[in-house]
């Protein structure tokens, strides 16, 4: 959203899709739910008085037509044959007093009942456009610049690896893949989303296998490599216990699966954290996957934002998953994008079938940007001179998309990125 923020109202933009029948329209459909999720019901109310309204009811502010289709959003095999549907963003404005700065309020009363109108075939939330008020949330402790001071890395994308495979080492095992990786020349590791605390590989094992060798790195070399340990939890006590664990052994990150721990859960985690929270948003597609339903990520991402991630996976360029690289730039530019401050930007972490090899679109496409870390899980593994070879490809092609350069030319006297191009190039 654009515009002078307006301080007393909660700004929702919904897409809406309607069966173009007798009577309907995007204006009326608007007006039904700013009723319903406010002061309103299916019929008058003696209790409804004008200033009930004024203090509480929700107003519809903004209409903006988009191209109608022929095919419904999902299905509504009550409508007529040959039915045509109107779509548009609609902009619902809620009185601040009336939501107050609950997220569970806001969820509750702008999201929740929204899907469950009757005669739609399309609703998706578009974007928050939040008050000053807001800005009660503690937002992201470190950030873009505080993940930099925990990296050493003062300028230029942060390069990262991930545990491979992401299940099945043994406390011992991963410990021997970190040396490697942190041998390779990494900024920052961490445990696969899917890694918390199972019987092969208790949290408290492996914090106690893997922290030894970042301490030892760090006597070597001067370079202490960030490490993230998956510590989510359903119940945020031991998820609170876990954070503990990893603290008092000198780490300084975690992963934290946000979609499975919760509002309630990441809110407790940051009031009490003192490591930098990388936020995995595994579940995200459920909102996302489908055009006509769900929540865009530029939404749901302030959420999370205000309730203090640090980081934030995004996926990349040519990702291994589903998404569309149109999706991913505006994921990326959305993680940037200040609610309130500069300081609330998550850092994105391009991530998804990452090697050397998209870097330089990711360079174009995101405008240039090198406020990133750049994790390749099987791009640094998989490479066929090893893992260290795997880093330096990155840092080259990094090189390359910065100076301009096409890969191959730049190849040319560098081994290990003709190595990667040979292997990854598809």
């Amino acid at each position: 959203m654009t515009g002078k923020r307006d301080d007393s109202t909660i700004r929702v933009t919904y897409r809406l899709e309607i069966p173009a029948l007798p009577g309907a329209s995007l204006e009326k459909m608007a007006e039904k739910i700013a009723s319903d999720q406010s002061t309103g019901t299916f019929t008058e109310l003696p209790g409804e008085t004008e200033e009930v309204r004024a203090r509480c009811a929700a107003r519809v502010v903004a209409v903006q037509p988009l191209e109608s289709t022929d095919q419904p959003g999902f299905p509504r095999p009550e409508d007529p044959p040959g039915t045509h549907y109107l779509r548009g963003d609609v902009t619902i404005a809620f009185p601040l007093e009336a939501v107050g700065t609950d997220i569970a309020a806001l969820m509750t009363i702008t999201v929740g009942g929204v899907y469950s109108a009757r005669g739609l075939s399309g609703v998706r939330v578009m974007d928050f456009d939040l008050p000053s008020a807001w800005a009660c949330h503690p937002g992201p402790q470190f950030g873009i610049a505080g993940s930099r001071r925990l990296m050493d890395v003062a300028q230029g994308p942060m390069i990262a690896s991930i545990i491979k495979p992401s299940l099945g080492l043994t406390p011992a095992d991963t410990a021997q893949v970190v040396r490697e990786l942190c041998e390779a020349g990494v900024d920052f590791i961490k445990d696969d989303e899917k890694l918390m605390s199972p019987g092969y590989s208790p949290l408290a094992d492996r914090v106690a296998a893997i922290m030894p060798v970042i301490e030892d790195h760090q006597q070597k070399t001067g370079k202490r490599v960030l490490y993230a340990f998956g510590i989510s939890s359903a119940d945020p006590d031991v998820m609170m216990r876990n954070h503990d664990l990893v603290h008092a052994a000198g780490g300084a990150a975690a992963v934290v699966n946000i979609n499975s721990v919760g509002y309630g859960g990441m809110s407790f985690l940051r009031k009490r954290s003192a490591l930098c929270l990388h936020a995995h948003r595994n579940g995200w597609d459920i909102l996302t996957r489908h055009p006509a339903l769900g929540m865009e990520f530029r939404a749901y991402q302030k959420i999370w934002r205000l309730l203090g991630v640090d980081q934030f996976q995004v996926n990349g360029i040519a990702a291994k998953y589903w998404e569309p690289d149109d999706s991913f730039v505006r994921s990326f530019g959305d993680c940037l994008t200040p609610i309130f401050s500069e300081a609330d930007c998550a850092l994105p972490v391009v991530c998804s079938g990452q090697w050397g090899g998209q870097a330089p679109e990711t360079f174009r496409r995101t405008g240039g940007r090198l406020d990133l870390m750049y994790l390749g899980g099987g791009g640094i593994h998989g490479h066929p001179m090893g893992a260290r070879a795997g880093v330096t490809a990155i840092r080259q092609a990094w090189e390359a998309a910065e100076a301009g350069i096409a890969l191959a030319d730049y190849a040319g006297t560098r081994p290990e990125l003709a190595a990667s191009l040979a292997r990854f190039a598809r």
